[in-house]
């Protein structure tokens, strides 16, 4: 369906010789290159499915004239690989390395900004939660550079600490995602994606580094960056390291949120080797978020202007394997994982319970997979596996002060994607999981569930598709956020009944490619049965099943290009539910959305080594009587202005420097899927005065980056 040309020259990238290259001589079969020939002819309807990593092959293939011939020798190949076309086509998100340069986020509401699928709430960084349709981001398989994350920790915590700094590019498949997606995709998945030594080596450099510095008013600070990559002979490398330092923000009113400044730290550092078709990369990851934070630092509470010690961190170790001249019937991948998230906050207020707690979540896993080249498509099959525990530390505020617990879960799962001659294409999959999950008090529960998902989509005219997409996901035994033991007494148990849970997806829309434009509209329905939470209506507490939540609703995606500029858009309705009855703007597993729009354009002014660009985002008004009933204010409308520009100085395009204006018109107003303002009442009297933690007024940043 991607058969836009500057779609094309905007994100082909060099291609590894994968398709039975020798890796001397460069030949390949007579029978390889007949299935080359056959994609090449299918490239201006190829049609991308949930899940499916299409493949359109960009340039004309030499054949030698001599028929008879056992070997043809192929000119350089290139291929679009950004994910777009599996993503996007079906309701996803797909973030892309242009994307990131352009925004230059900071964190990861700018860098979900020009989507409507994704809401990000407001506030420090490590306070900021990211949802997907209104459902959290622990709903979703969510990896960075094929390495699963864990769950949320705590509602008043962000999903993951994520700098933006590291990121190459993003992927969130929205609902029914593939097999081997990962253990636990219930509403679809995140896939981060970081930078490393081949994406930024250029002119066949063998060496190189980067530098970058900028300064941001309004608290954004100073924010600085050093890389240093290169290869040689079958070794390559890359290290960076980043940093900020700022102040609290303001909103539009002057206002000073408290607990916000920015407090990021990061490294990178990847490892490579390759030797006779083999390929060994060693990645070490750790980012921090250190500063000092409100107690719950995703609200405003009472208007408190007290702040305490808060280090959030997360550190990643891996090591992978895969082969760099595969055939049809092999072509590996194993990896090995190390993982570790801290929540570290000082005993600020002995015998209080409002965060004050150290917690820690470690995971070892792996997985081990091949993929099978078969007729029209491939076949990807394999094994994976994770061993996570869990430690709570409430400095004894209760009656009980260390908690513990594990899970430990191993899965088989097989994924077929195949593409046919007729136009229709399909993307089919199963795996079975084994999950079993120890509590505090040592007990131990373990049962076997299968998921199964299939997406079909049919191209019945030139550049016009539709598609359809289900799944069942057995999701194990789920127990939401683990930092509620915190506040626990020492009588809080797991349900008898308490069992594994579950989810379903449907999605199906249509897709329009011509040329120069692009859309996508798609339908939506996900629900999510017997969650595993933590349930605080009478006592004494205990981990149980609650009732179903679902979102559904409808996308709809645009896009037109100009060969030096474009234009795109998107706009979201989620009605949230639990029960049947609208969620309310609390966190947690689901939040209210309403519709989202967003808006942005990208013009290069090539005379002048220019590009600018801007964004708009716009959310409706949220209310109901529901809300009001729960004390909750109505949520109001806003529409937010960025700006940005990109310059090269002409003879130094080692050089760029990037101008953003974010809230342009100094607007007050707080996110979607952040808290709302609410009072709460104990009788008469007011208990609470809950406000939310609005986002940043007018910000300006300047800043430059050179490569070396």
């Amino acid at each position: 369906m991607r058969n836009n040309p500057d779609y094309f020259s905007r994100n082909q990238i060099e291609y590894p010789s994968k398709i039975l290259v020798h890796p001397e001589t460069g030949h390949i079969t007579r029978a390889s290159f007949e299935r080359i020939k056959a994609m090449t002819m299918k490239l201006r309807r190829i049609i991308p499915l949930a899940g499916v990593s299409s493949l359109a092959l960009a340039t004309a293939l030499y054949a030698q004239d001599n028929q008879n011939a056992e070997t043809v020798v192929l000119n350089p190949i290139t291929l679009v690989a950004d994910g777009q076309e599996n993503v996007e086509a079906t309701g996803g998100v797909s973030v892309t390395a242009e994307d990131i340069e352009a925004m230059q986020p900071a964190d990861v509401s700018e860098l979900f900004a020009r989507d409507s699928a994704i809401t990000v709430s407001g506030g420090a960084g490590p306070a900021k939660r990211i949802h997907v349709f209104g459902l959290e981001q622990s709903n979703l398989a969510v990896t960075v550079d094929g390495v699963p994350q864990g769950p949320t920790s705590w509602h008043h915590t962000g999903s993951n600490v994520i700098d933006p700094a590291f990121l190459k590019s993003v992927e969130v498949e929205a609902g029914a995602a593939a097999a081997d997606a990962g253990f636990g995709a219930a509403a679809g998945a995140v896939r981060y994606e970081t930078v490393g030594a081949k994406d930024l080596l250029t002119d066949g450099r063998n060496q190189g580094g980067r530098v970058g510095l900028s300064y941001g008013s309004n608290g954004r600070g100073v924010t600085g960056s050093l890389a240093g990559y290169g290869v040689y002979e079958g070794f390559d490398w890359f290290a960076m390291v980043h940093g900020t330092d700022g102040k609290n923000y303001e909103n539009g009113d002057g206002y000073e949120v408290v607990g916000t400044e920015p407090g990021t730290r990061g490294a990178l550092v990847k490892l490579g080797y390759e030797a006779e078709g083999h390929r060994l990369e060693l990645a070490i990851d750790h980012t921090e978020d250190d500063g000092d934070r409100t107690i719950k630092m995703n609200m405003d509470l009472n208007a408190d202007k007290l702040v305490y010690p808060l280090t959030v961190t997360r550190n990643s170790v891996s090591l992978k394997y895969s082969s760099t001249a595969p055939t049809d019937a092999w072509d590996p991948e194993a990896m090995l994982y190390i993982t570790e998230n801290k929540y570290e906050r000082p005993d600020y207020a002995p015998g209080a319970t409002n965060g004050d707690m150290n917690l820690k979540n470690r995971t070892i896993g792996g997985h081990i997979k091949n993929t099978y080249a078969l007729g029209p498509g491939n076949i990807t099959s394999g094994i994976d596996w994770a061993y996570n525990d869990y430690d709570v530390d409430n400095y004894g505020d209760t009656d009980r002060r260390y908690w513990t617990m594990e899970t430990m879960q191993i899965g088989a799962f097989v994924q077929g994607r195949f593409e046919f001659d007729n136009g229709i294409d399909l993307s089919t999959g199963a795996r079975v999981d084994h999950h079993r999950f120890t509590d505090w008090n040592g007990e131990r529960v373990s049962d076997t569930g299968a998921s199964i998902n299939g997406t079909i989509s049919y191209e019945f005219a030139e550049g016009y598709e539709v598609f359809a997409g289900a799944s069942h996901t057995w999701l194990g035994y789920k127990f939401g956020e683990y930092a509620l033991l915190h506040a626990r007494s020492s009588d809080l148990y797991v349900a008898d009944d308490f069992e594994p849970s579950e989810a379903r997806n449907i999605k199906l829309g249509l897709n329009a490619n011509q040329g120069n434009w692009t859309g996508n509209l798609t339908f939506f329905d996900t629900r999510l049965k017997n969650m595993g939470e933590f349930i605080f209506d009478e006592e004494p507490y205990y981990l149980g099943n609650v009732d179903e939540y679902r979102s559904k609703g409808f996308t709809l995606q645009g896009t037109y290009s100009w060969g030096s500029g474009r234009i795109g858009g998107s706009f979201t309705k989620a009605d949230v539910s639990q029960n049947g009855i609208d969620v309310l703007p609390g966190g947690g597993t689901a939040v209210p959305v309403g519709k989202v729009a967003t808006l942005f354009v990208d013009q290069e002014i090539a005379q002048y080594n220019l590009k600018v660009g801007a964004s708009v985002e716009w959310a409706d008004k949220l209310a109901s009587s529901d809300m009001t009933e729960a004390g909750f204010y109505d949520q109001s409308s806003y529409t937010v202005v960025n700006l940005y520009g990109e310059w090269r100085p002409q003879n130094y395009e080692n050089i760029v420097v990037h101008l953003g204006i974010d809230n342009v018109f100094d607007r007050t107003y707080y996110e979607r899927s952040s808290y709302v303002e609410r009072d709460v009442y104990r009788g008469d009297v007011l208990a609470r005065d809950i406000d939310p933690l609005y986002a940043p007024g007018r910000t300006v940043t300047l800043g430059v980056k050179m490569d070396f």
